[in-house]
């Protein structure tokens, strides 16, 4: 009698406990489905859906913060460029020396204080296209046998040139097409777009390493279920993964809260994904 009444005890004490636990913890029941345009939606099936404790929207900008690009004065001080190309870099927001219309951003001062731009402004306007133009009667050979001479001759040239450009804004056009050489954009843009791939490939595993709380599976009808969480918020995340239906492509980052004792069910359909082109667009 005393055995079987110790191990109805434990019965009892075991019982209680598995109540409690249940009692303590809270279940998520989620459905998802994605509808293309002009279409019924559609079950988003067999699909791994990811528990958080943190946003991976906020994951991601943690990443990124880790992984600073440098800035913009620091890129440009970095440039194989001229001093003066450099000061007008700054002072300007233009990386792109090649877009159409960048003789609308110069000055006849800025073509004459920028050895790029003078090179391009003459080379745009040589083989005799632009009638009018001053030419250079200082030579190379002048600067070390005759410096007094070549100084004069250049400062006349400049002159020359700097009333010209200004009675002829039109003869700065076409400059930037002779810019390609110097152009920091493409440099720029390599470091962004190298520091978004970065960013995009490391993200995933830090949300699972370090805030990943449980993992779901959809089944055909794309649902799925976890049970045990411990009361709290939470974000149902596609982590950097589409969910895709004809012509549509998401990903979700939906926030829940876990109560105890009960099941928390969610809806994830369009209205609260994000557009899978928009986040891996460069």
């Amino acid at each position: 009698m005393a055995t079987l009444a110790v191990l109805l005890g434990s019965l009892l004490i075991g019982a209680s406990s598995f109540a409690q636990t249940a009692t303590n913890t809270g279940g998520l029941q989620l459905t998802a489905k994605v509808t293309p345009t002009a279409a019924r939606p559609e079950p988003v099936r067999q699909f791994t859906f990811y528990i958080l404790s943190k946003s991976y929207a906020d994951v991601s900008q943690e990443v990124e913060a880790s992984d600073i690009i440098p800035s913009r004065d620091k890129f440009i001080d970095d440039l194989k460029v001229s001093p003066e190309l450099k000061e007008w870099l700054k002072a300007h927001e233009i990386l792109d020396l090649t877009m159409p219309g960048l003789d609308k951003a110069l000055t006849a001062d800025d073509v004459l204080h920028v050895p790029e731009f003078l090179l391009a402004y003459q080379r745009s306007n040589s083989g005799g296209v632009t009638n009018g133009i001053p030419k250079p009667k200082y030579k190379d050979a002048d600067k070390t046998d005759h410096p007094e001479k070549y100084e004069k001759q250049k400062e006349e040239y400049h002159s020359a040139l700097r009333k010209f450009i200004r009675l002829h804004p039109e003869t700065m056009s076409g400059m930037e097409l002779e810019m390609d050489a110097v152009n920091p954009q493409r440099k720029w843009a390599k470091i962004e777009s190298d520091h978004k791939k970065h960013v995009q490939h490391l993200a995933p595993d830090v949300a699972q390493t370090k805030y990943l709380v449980a993992k779901a599976d959809t089944d055909l009808d794309g649902r799925a279920g976890v049970s045990g969480l411990p009361p709290g918020s939470y974000w149902v995340s596609s982590l950097n993964l589409d969910a895709d239906a004809g012509d549509t492509r998401v990903r979700w980052d939906v926030p829940v809260a876990i109560q105890p004792g009960q099941t928390t069910r969610v809806e994830l359909n369009n209205l609260n994904a994000t557009d899978a082109r928009a986040a891996s667009a460069p």
